[in-house]
């Protein structure tokens, strides 16, 4: 019996695997819902704040706008006193996950912007413009696939954000919990007008598993309505057997934003 020897035709096989790849790649960065970035500077002085300050406004926003990026936000804690772990918060959105991942080495390439953040691009170790720098990506739920632009009459320095994140305690409660949102809390939030900025499930992070989702409000009494408003609707969703325990931690920070902010 003769034996037959199966000899691939590579020249033909690769280009089909690199093809493929490529597709699943495509479907990853291509997807329905945005992605989002939140990085999160921890500084520790008004000197520091002043000089991430004039990087965000005069270099990193700009470079971004130039690179197609829009409505990025840019906020504080309302209360970041001296002696706390002081924090700005810079969030973006994009539809290709690979505009995030590759970001900084765009701008690496922007001469614009290396000359006008040279301040703090440039800070020696001796002296540098914050303690600890953390960025925080997010897929936006299938509720609300992209970020918006809250719909507020407020002067920017009147508005009140509020973020918040749900840590859970495994990975099934927290896609539980991400799936009460995507099935009817979502709609109480719209039929509330809490202004939502996004809500994202967290990828890549120092608490997960756990979400994000950010809203907006006139003012500090806008928001305690708001909230007050919240609990009716929400405690029959609450209840139901279904959703129990999928957060295992809250965690609330009141924010405002800067006067450049786009948001």
């Amino acid at each position: 019996m003769k034996k037959y020897i199966f000899i691939p035709n590579w020249h033909f096989i690769l280009p089909l695997l690199f093809i493929m790849a490529g597709n699943c790649l495509f479907a990853f960065e291509k997807s329905k819902q945005a992605y989002f970035q939140l990085k999160v500077y921890h500084y520790e002085n008004d000197e520091q704040e002043k000089v991430i300050d004039q990087y965000l406004q005069s270099a990193y926003l700009p470079a971004l706008h130039q690179l197609g990026f829009k409505e990025i936000g840019v906020f504080k804690p309302l209360e970041n006193a001296v002696g706390q772990d002081r924090l700005v918060y810079v969030f973006i959105s994009a539809a290709d996950f690979s505009l995030l991942v590759n970001l900084d080495q765009r701008l690496a390439k922007d001469q614009k912007y290396l000359e006008a953040g040279k301040a703090y691009i440039e800070a020696g170790y001796s002296n540098p413009p914050f303690k600890r720098l953390e960025t925080i990506w997010m897929k936006a739920f299938e509720g609300m696939p992209k970020s918006a632009l809250p719909k507020l009459s407020a002067e920017k320095n009147k508005r009140i954000y509020e973020l918040r994140s749900y840590e859970a305690a495994t990975e099934q409660l927290s896609a539980n919990k991400i799936a009460m949102f995507n099935n009817g809390e979502i709609d109480i939030f719209k039929k509330l007008n809490f202004n939502a900025v996004f809500y994202g499930q967290v990828i890549a992070g120092s608490t997960m598993p756990n979400l994000m989702y950010l809203t907006a409000f006139e003012n500090m009494e806008d928001r305690n309505i708001h909230w007050k408003d919240f609990g009716p609707l929400y405690k029959p969703m609450q209840d139901l057997p279904q959703y129990q325990n999928n957060v295992s931690k809250s965690i609330k920070v009141l924010l405002y934003p800067t006067a450049y902010s786009d948001i």
